[in-house]
C-alpha cells in the first residue's frame, strides 16, 4: 500500500497561481511544469524510494520554490 502525506491543496493553489503571475506566457509556464513533472516521473521510476507526491505537485513545488527562494538553484 502506498503511503501519501496530506498536501495542503490551497497551498499548491497558491504556488501555481503565483508561478502564473510571475510568467510572462502562461502557456510556457504550463508547458514547463510539465517537462518538470514528465522528468520527474521518470527519476521516480527509476529509483527504489517511495515518493510521497505525484510528479506534477513535485513540479510546482520545486519551481516556486526556485522563484522565491533563488539561493537554492543548483547548476543543472
Amino acid at each position: 500500500m502506498h503511503k501519501r502525506t496530506t498536501i495542503d491543496s490551497t497551498e499548491i493553489t497558491r504556488r501555481a497561481a503565483d508561478l502564473i503571475s510571475a510568467a510572462s506566457n502562461r502557456y510556457r509556464i504550463t508547458v514547463q511544469v510539465a517537462n518538470r513533472a514528465k522528468r520527474c516521473r521518470y527519476e521516480d521510476f527509476d529509483s527504489v524510494d517511495e515518493n510521497v507526491m505525484k510528479p506534477v505537485l513535485r513540479a510546482i513545488v520545486e519551481m516556486s520554490d526556485e522563484m522565491t527562494q533563488p539561493e537554492i538553484i543548483v547548476d543543472r
